[in-house]
This record gives C-alpha cells, structure tokens and sequence, in this order.
C-alpha cells in the first residue's frame, strides 16, 4: 500500500489551515504553528492520519462494504466522481439528502421509482403516453439522477462515511454518527474532529490536497478489492481441488479395506491348511 510522504503534502499545500481567529481549539493536537495569522497543520501527523485511514478503508473494501464518499462543496466534486466511481463506490457530490441515513428505506423508494421508469422506456409504456405526462416523467427522471444517481447500486447503509469538509456536510456527519457508521474526513483548522473516527488534519479547500488525500485512500480501497477478488478465485480453486479428489480418497478407502478384509482371513487359512495336515498324519 502506497504512503504519502511530507514532500507531496507539502507541495499539494496540505499544511495550510485557516485564520487563527477561526479555528477550532479541538484541532490544536494537528496544528504546528502560527505564520501571518494562518495555522499551519502538522504534515508529519497528517501522514500518519492518512495511513491510518487507508489501511482501515482497505480492510472495509476487502470485505466486500461499502463507503460513502460524501463531497458537495465545488472544489471537491469531480475528483470525488472520478476517484470513487473508478473503484465502484457510491457518492454524494450534490446536495446532502437529508435523512439519506436514518430515513433510508425513503430514499431506496426514490432510487426504485427511477428503475421503475426506465423500465417504462423499455417496455414501451412510456411511447403511449401524452406528451405532457412524457415531459414531466422526463424532468422528474433527470432530478431523480442528478441527487441520486450516483447511490443507485447502495442498497443498504453503508459501512462507512468518508467526508470532505465536516462543516460543510455536517448533516450527513450528524446523521452517521446516530446511526454509528464510522466517520473518515478531512478536517481542516476550522473544524471540529470530535464528531469524526479518523481524522485526516489537511487542507479541505485547495483541489491538489483533497485529489491526493483521495487517490491515497482510493488507491489503498482498489487493492482491498483485488485482495478479495484473488481469496475468491483462490476459495473456488480450492473446492474444486476438493471435489476433484474425493471420489478418490473413496477409492483409496475401499482398498484399504479391503487389504485388511484379506490380511485378517489370512491366518484363518493357515490355521485351516495346519489342522488338514494334522490329520493326513495321523491316518
């Protein structure tokens, strides 16, 4: 697994933190100094965060759960798209649904009626329709798709949250912590780590931070997928090796049975052969 080094954080301008009239005390353990009225964050600690993250987000992805990465502020949107698409997760780069979490059979029925009106397409039903009622199913679908299309392969809650800006989406922050899915996010000096399990202290306004922070732990999720593709492939190797070589351990089982059937009878003859002898002597 890759591990990002001081160099990249530095050159990606992960150090950089916000005013120091607008930071949160909570985040003083990350801080390293103070320049020009702006905190610097401590990229030693942000490495080690980072490594953290992407070791329990890989061990989540090997085990075949899902993550939600969760990211509507500008700066963020396509990277999150690209990144998280690109390994077959879900993603929020819209606005927040609220209640996407704890009223989640609610938004299951949304995602349903987008299905049920493809399905519509296909079948035909949709050609007998007015034009009007065409229009409105039209703009419904294209609504439906722009807030949730990007979650349409989640059926269940995910196992975990991994968020860019906790201020910025502290509904979905607020919504997993009641529910106690595990929080991954970006923090920056603004922020307040608390409500968060694995803290990434770095910059969550500049696009270079978060598109490496983000290939980091992507890239750390993609081999926990391979990783579990691989122990499949292995698994089923296995049985079949197994279902190969059963009917002759069968076989092996017989025969060995057999050797003792004769083994045992062949004392019994010798036995026999000695009394015959006894009595042609005796005669």
């Amino acid at each position: 697994m890759a591990t990002l080094t001081f160099d990249q954080l530095l050159e990606a301008g992960c150090h950089f933190g916000h005013l120091k009239r607008k930071w949160n005390p909570a985040m003083a353990p990350y801080i390293f100094m103070e320049r020009n009225g702006i905190h610097i964050i401590d990229l030693y600690k942000t490495a080690a965060k980072v490594d953290e993250a992407a070791a329990a987000l890989k061990q989540i992805a090997k085990s075949g759960k899902k993550v939600l990465f969760v990211a509507t502020k500008k700066q963020a949107k396509e990277a999150v798209a690209e990144k998280a698409g690109a390994i077959d997760m879900p993603y929020v780069i819209e606005r927040w649904p609220g209640g996407m979490l704890t009223n989640f059979p609610t938004i299951r029925k949304a995602v349903k009626k987008m299905d049920s009106i493809d399905k519509m397409t296909k079948d035909g039903t949709f050609d007998n329709l007015s034009k009007r009622e065409k229009l409105q199913i039209t703009r419904q679908r294209a609504k439906l798709e722009k807030t949730l299309g990007s979650i349409a392969s989640l059926v269940r809650l995910p196992s975990a949250l991994f968020v860019v800006d906790v201020m910025k989406e502290h509904i979905a922050v607020a919504e997993a912590n009641r529910l106690g899915i595990p929080v991954f996010a970006i923090v920056d000096t603004n922020s307040n780590p608390n409500d968060v399990d694995y803290v990434i202290p770095a910059n969550d306004d500049a696009s270079k931070s978060i598109e490496l922070i983000l290939d980091t732990v992507c890239a750390a999720m993609a081999e926990g997928l391979q990783e579990r593709k691989v122990e499949k492939i292995d698994s089923a190797e296995d049985k079949d090796d197994e279902a190969a070589s059963a009917p002759g351990k069968r076989r092996r089982v017989r025969r060995n049975a057999e050797a003792k059937a004769e083994a045992a009878e062949a004392p019994a003859e010798a036995v026999a052969e000695a009394e015959a002898a006894a009595e042609a002597a005796a005669e």
